[in-house]
């Protein structure tokens, strides 16, 4: 009898390249652009956010492949590709969609936004004359003061282009000479609003971007030439950073000259107008030392970020979401203690449906609480003024112990960073500055608080950044507990940050790199054993990417046993659905609506035991492997069933849903067709709210008016 053939579950036809699977969910991004029940001025943000993701995805992830092809390395990845096969993937695939993009804006948002009152001028030559004396006296005010024209010449070189930068490119020639054509550039500056509305017309607005109107007036930097041609152009580099930190002294010093090193990284990419005149472009890609496939020829304004602006104009209210105020947490009412609150019981908040403020609260209070003995938290990313570093600051100088742990390889918030945690030294708080080879991705928050009973640890845990800014955009899960054991192992947790001590055994949380991905694996192989028992596997799992090749493995594995397996996957996904015998029993659905999905939820049935974790991590090798990373349980049975219920509302979403198709890595709209709408942030909106309500303190019907009682009767 022949041997039964066993399956190669590493098959690289069963896995999607990652970064292909990134332009994939760009993809996604700009069909929200493109859908017509979405108000206008939000369509217009998602146009602008497929062109943020792009900056970073070339200089980050091209910026990587890039560097392995200059290294030699040519190593496939999981789905057998090799850097230099992903690079020219990656440019086919990217072309296609900045075309399609523009072409977006084009034929679809633009004609719309003139219906409905504000127009977009292309051209400088289209204005009205007093609309071009409007831009000239603008130009003359406050433009031509800050400008800095560069020449190029044999006595001035090409200058450093700064990454990013919006900049006007114009080929000239000498008024007189002998009509050589020499290149000259001018930045337009960063300092002054792009977005410019010239003078209402007629009940039409009508706006002009910054550079069109810098353009007009180009004559007024080179009075001694002629223009011959002009246009914006902007480039992208290699933003990706390596720190050699074991040879690092100082990382924070290391840190800043590779912030600096940033700026003058290889080019990677060149946007220039399709329009542009070919001996400009020609120059550029020379000087630039690029090839014609790094160069983006667009049909429009360049840098669509700008469209964030557009749509932050006053005025067209009817064209964006109705105003949106984050609930309150029924379990911590106004002017609560919010430690007593605590001691009743776990409280499971869920953002931005609800109020981050207990998050600052808790801070806030522990700072000023005479009995708080310690502060301990971990930042990786923090708004621009933030509330809590000002308490953390404020609770060190009230003698408390306060230990900070400060992400500097936080990526693009590097500086940022810094500048925090220095602040934070001076008012004396203990900083450490992450561990070297691992960035600490982990949120955590650790009070010790000195009680009658003694002392007791209280937590808050959560899946996103201590952010008060972002908190309002992403949809993210944070537990604040006093349980016992998790104050242990948060302890722990910190003992290990700033003192390398290894607890030898966790009580309930789960911390990468070394014990993560092991537990994520005796998970899904316990469904999978479930399931072989004859029983029901079911394992529902929510996050941003998934591209780890042992937890796919493990994955396919499990739906090979019958595990029903049902993934809600924001951004990157490797994994393939449908193939036979092998990922039949997965389905993978991607959220992209006006919150941006950034909860970890990760549902494992267990027979009738089911177990519920929540945390940092997404199933990446850069969380399980090259992080600090942490995933809690929530054990109170109606806290689990609250966020069983999160995941079952987002499975039945049909508005907002987008469906893995079967083996490729393309997504297809669920659509509602003759059922009922189920949009899972606006259903998460209204239970927010209607949770609140009934928390709320009722208002007496009594009356409050005290009657003088009459003069009794002679």
């Amino acid at each position: 009898m022949a041997a039964k053939k066993i399956k190669d579950f590493r098959n690289p036809e069963y896995y999607t390249n990652r970064e292909l699977s990134w332009i994939e969910f760009d993809r996604r991004i700009l069909s929200e652009a493109r859908d017509k029940q979405t108000p206008l001025f939000e369509r217009l943000k998602f146009l602008a956010i497929v062109s943020s993701n792009l900056d970073e995805f070339v200089m980050v992830r091209i910026g990587s492949l890039f560097d392995m092809k200059q290294a030699g390395y040519d190593k496939p990845d999981i789905a057998g590709m090799t850097p230099d096969e992903q690079l020219r993937a990656i440019s086919e695939n990217v072309h296609e969609l900045c075309y399609d993009q523009y072409k977006a804006l084009r034929t679809e948002i633009l004609p719309e936004l003139k219906k409905c009152g504000l127009e977009f001028v292309k051209s400088h030559e289209t204005m009205t004359p007093s609309e071009c004396k409007f831009a000239d006296e603008y130009f003359r005010n406050l433009v031509y003061p800050v400008l800095t024209p560069m020449a190029v010449d044999s006595s001035r070189p090409f200058p450093l282009i700064l990454n990013k930068s919006l900049n006007i490119g114009a080929m000239v020639k000498k008024k007189g000479g002998n009509g050589e054509l020499e290149f000259a550039t001018v930045q337009v500056p960063s300092v002054l609003p792009r977005v410019i509305l010239l003078p209402e017309n007629h009940n039409m607005r009508r706006f002009i971007l910054l550079e069109e109107i810098i353009e007009r007036n180009m004559k007024a930097l080179f009075l001694n030439y002629d223009i011959v041609c002009s246009h914006p152009y902007r480039i992208t580099r290699n933003g990706d950073m390596s720190i050699d930190e074991d040879d690092a002294e100082d990382l924070l010093k290391e840190i800043e000259k590779s912030v600096k090193a940033r700026k003058r990284g290889q080019v990677l990419r060149l946007e220039i107008e399709h329009r542009a005149d070919k001996r400009l472009a020609t120059f550029l890609k020379k000087e630039l030392s690029i090839t014609e496939s790094e160069v983006y020829n667009t049909d429009g304004p360049l840098d669509l970020t700008a469209l964030f602006k557009v749509s932050s104009l006053p005025g067209f209210e009817d064209l964006k979401n109705p105003p949106f105020t984050p609930a309150p947490v029924p379990e911590l009412p106004a002017g609560c203690d919010i430690f007593g609150q605590i001691r009743k019981g776990d409280i499971l908040l869920f953002h931005p449906y609800q109020t981050f403020e207990p998050v600052v609260d808790f801070v806030k209070n522990a700072a000023v609480d005479p009995d708080v003995l310690a502060i301990k938290q971990t930042l990786y990313r923090v708004s621009g003024n933030s509330p809590i570093i000002a308490a953390l600051a404020t609770a060190a100088e009230n003698g408390k112990q306060v230990t900070v742990l400060v992400e500097l390889k936080a990526r693009f918030d590097e500086e940022h960073n810094i500048v925090w945690a220095r602040m934070l030294e001076k008012a004396g708080c203990h900083v450490i500055y992450g561990l070297v080879g691992l960035k600490t991705h982990s949120k955590i928050t650790l009070v010790v608080r000195r009680e009658n009973e003694g002392i007791r640890r209280y937590v808050h845990l959560g899946t996103g950044n201590y952010n008060d800014a972002t908190a309002r955009i992403y949809t993210d899960v944070g537990l604040l507990t006093c349980r016992e054991e998790i104050g242990e192992d948060a302890t722990a947790v910190f003992n290990m940050l700033s003192g390398y001590s290894e607890p030898k055994a966790w009580n309930s949380l789960v911390v990468a790199p070394l014990w993560l991905k092991d537990r994520f694996l005796y998970l899904i192989g316990r469904e999978e054993q479930i399931a072989r028992s004859g029983k029901e596997g079911r394992i529902i799992a929510k996050m941003n990417s998934l591209s780890d090749p042992d937890i796919i493995e493990a994955l396919y594995k499990a739906s090979a046993a019958g595990v029903h397996v049902e993934l809600i996957v924001r951004g990157i996904c490797c994994l393939k659905t449908g193939i036979k015998g092998v990922s039949e029993n997965i389905k993978v659905r991607s959220i992209t609506g006006n919150f941006l999905e950034h909860a970890r939820i990760f549902w494992f049935k267990n027979d009738e035991n089911s177990e519920v974790y929540c945390g940092s991590a997404d199933w990446m090798p850069r969380n399980l492997d090259k992080r600090v990373e942490i995933v809690f349980p929530v054990t109170d049975e109606a806290l689990k069933a609250r966020l069983k219920h999160i995941l079952d509302t987002e499975l039945e979403d049909n508005r907002r849903a987008n469906i893995l198709q079967p083996l490729g890595c393309n997504y297809v709209k669920e659509g509602i067709h003759k059922k009922k709408a189920v949009d899972s942030q606006l259903i998460a909106i209204s239970e927010a709210v209607e949770a609140a309500r009934k928390a709320a303190p009722k208002k007496s019907t009594e009356s409050r008016v005290f009657t003088p009682k009459s003069k009794p009767a002679k």
